[in-house]
């Protein structure tokens, strides 16, 4: 997606250790107009394959399924909680993650009254880099007797290689932005049909 690529290149920031900052238009200032521009990407990409639920993790990822949630018919979204709290439902799927991002594992929860055996989900998550997030969500989804039938990625960081290792798994991955190369300030993305 050319627009998402553009802003990469002019606002975001590559910092040490691989990191990609996109805090001023997407993970922690989101500017609404790309981000509509994504989520109807989404949609159209994810259009005959009957969704009934979205899941993502919190909390980046919520924004841009949201969105894309509505431009497939306002189905519902559902976000893996990392941190448990006094309202929690006792009755959860359960899956370890670890963030690339944060250098931490997380045990992430769904409870079972939301993702149910029959669900059509559609995973949707701000980035992918070596795959452990999508592979926990994917988890989440196999424990529910659910079905997946897809994963968006806004941002794929494809040298760190989890989203060529899910493709070629067979797993229905499609990112509107694929970064081959960060070196510096300087961004190669991968050309895409």
């Amino acid at each position: 997606m050319r627009l998402l690529e553009e802003k990469i290149r002019s606002e975001g920031h590559v910092l040490p250790g691989n990191i990609l900052k996109v805090d001023g238009f997407l993970n922690q200032q989101i500017d609404i107009d790309l981000l509509d521009a994504m989520g109807r990407e989404f949609a159209a990409l994810f259009q005959g394959t009957r969704v009934t639920k979205i899941l993502t993790v919190e909390a980046s990822g919520i924004a841009l399924a949201c969105i894309t949630a509505r431009h497939l018919g306002n189905v519902p979204v559902i976000f893996g909680k990392k941190h448990k709290t006094l309202n929690r439902d006792e009755s959860v799927y359960s899956t370890p993650i670890f963030s690339f991002t944060h250098h931490t594992s997380y045990d992430v929860t769904v409870a079972k009254r939301l993702l149910l055996p029959g669900d059509r989900v559609l995973i949707i998550d701000d980035f992918l880099a070596d795959g452990k997030a999508v592979r926990g969500m994917m988890d989440l989804i196999a424990q529910a007797g659910a079905r997946l039938t897809g994963v968006g990625i806004a941002i794929e960081k494809g040298f760190q290689g989890g989203g060529d290792k899910l493709r070629a798994e067979g797993v229905p991955v499609h990112s509107l932005a694929i970064i081959d190369e960060m070196n510096g300030e300087e961004i190669r993305f991968r050309p895409q049909p």
